[in-house]
């Protein structure tokens, strides 16, 4: 499923801000900005996918600025409006012009990338019969300065910044989008299997649906996400520590598994394994994991809103220390699981289902306008079968009829003689040559 694609392309889902903030930097003695940096070639980037169709471009843009001395110490003291505000893309200028030819080859791969990624997405929807929206086409752009395609400026990070932020904050919108479409797919689905049974089938069916929700929903109880309860019993079943041992610091540093000093989103998921697995089994009937996959960011959702407070989509230890004092900490409600029937009404469901059908009409519409074109196609190349078939006769009978026809001698025409002249000389024949016409030792044709 294309949701679980996302899923494994976007382990945390990290801001372009959030990815530069949380930078560790090594102290600087010395003036670095006037040594040559060391040439390397870059290899595929080492952060975290963000899922962004210029994901790639954007991580690697990341990891050359940090590689240059002046640029990740300003990086480092940086705030998040300075970065917003696009005072870091000034900055560019005073990056070392070894890293500033390297950004350059970026931007011009990615150039290239957007425009067979453009043309290749024309084909297919001027292929389709469909009017292409090249508007939404030029938008695949918008990370970047297509009107200068060779060089990469400050007017280019400044872009990417902007686009990265926007994009990343709406990805988990879409996310959402996509999961309720899934469902109303799989219930389109499933009232249409049931039109296709007789009664008896059907009502076992309707019978069958019903028990599989049923068991569903009996599970053990689900603790609230980020309370102390559910920490908790991560600290007992995944740590192996005592509850009553607990202590909010050691947990962070336990689970902070690249030792950055902060959760980002895959990290704060990774802790709600264990209460999914009390609804969700891969090899039960009645568990849908894509449906698991929503509950995991449903889950990460509460408490990023609970905990998160500056909103740069990673939990810091200062962050994370406070909510466990928050009164919301000691919550013993069991968290309510996703219930996909109420993601939409009968109202969305009908308009989507008419939304299929106006699509299958039209894929039908264009399936029918295809084989008329690949009827009048056939035609024509019969026509033009039938008309190679009568050159070739018409070729053939000249041939028969200029090998039966007998051949003709042509005759050299012979002069009249008048009287008292001697007759003219037509070689080869038998007749004597003149006496002033031979020559002296050389035989008469016809004479031994």
């Amino acid at each position: 499923m294309v949701m679980l694609i996302n899923e494994a392309l976007v382990p945390c889902g990290l801001l372009l801000l959030s990815l530069w903030l949380c930078i560790q930097s090594v102290p600087i003695s010395v003036d670095k900005t006037k040594e040559k940096p060391r040439e390397e070639e870059l290899g595929p980037p080492q952060s975290a996918e963000t899922g962004l169709h210029y994901d790639r471009y954007l991580r690697e843009v990341i990891e050359y600025l940090e590689k240059d001395p002046h640029f990740k110490e300003k990086l480092k003291n940086a705030n998040m409006e300075d970065i917003k505000q696009g005072k870091l893309s000034k900055e560019l200028d005073f990056v070392h012009h070894s890293f500033r030819t390297k950004l350059d080859e970026l931007k011009r791969e990615e150039i290239n990338r957007l425009r067979m990624l453009l043309k290749a997405k024309h084909d297919i929807q001027g292929g389709n019969g469909r009017t292409v929206d090249h508007q939404a086409l030029l938008k695949q752009f918008e990370h970047l300065d297509h009107l200068n395609q060779h060089t990469f400026e400050a007017e280019d990070l400044d872009r990417l910044i902007k686009s990265a932020t926007k994009d990343l904050e709406n990805f988990d919108k879409d996310r959402h989008d996509e999961f309720k479409r899934y469902e109303l797919m799989k219930e389109h689905e499933r009232r249409e299997r049931l039109k296709a049974m007789n009664e008896e089938d059907r009502r076992k069916e309707e019978q069958h649906y019903e028990e599989m929700k049923k068991k569903h929903a009996d599970h053990p109880k689900v603790n609230h996400p980020g309370s102390e309860d559910q920490l908790k019993e991560v600290w007992q079943d995944a740590d192996g520590l005592d509850p009553a041992d607990f202590d909010p610091k050691t947990f962070f540093k336990l689970h902070d598994s690249n030792g950055d000093g902060v959760f980002d989103e895959s990290e704060l998921e990774a802790l709600f394994t264990k209460e999914l697995e009390k609804v969700y089994n891969p090899n039960n009937e009645e568990d849908d994991m894509v449906e698991m996959e929503e509950e995991r960011l449903r889950m990460r959702e509460h408490v990023m809103n609970e905990v998160d407070t500056n909103n740069d989509r990673l939990v810091s230890l200062s962050e994370f220390l406070a909510a466990t004092n928050k009164q919301e900490f000691l919550e013993k409600d069991e968290w309510e699981t996703l219930d996909p029937g109420t993601l939409y009404t009968e109202e969305e469901l009908r308009e989507y289902e008419e939304q299929l059908l106006n699509e299958a009409n039209d894929i039908n519409q264009k399936s029918v306008e295809l084989e008329k074109q690949r009827a009048e196609l056939e035609r024509k190349q019969e026509e033009l079968n039938a008309q190679k078939f009568g050159l070739q006769q018409a070729v053939e009978e000249m041939e028969r009829l200029k090998a039966r026809s007998p051949k003709v001698e042509v005759k050299q025409p012979v002069a009249p003689v008048t009287e008292g002249e001697p007759a003219p000389i037509v070689p080869g024949n038998n007749q004597p040559l003149p006496p002033a016409h031979q020559q002296q030792g050389v035989p008469v044709p016809g004479h031994s």
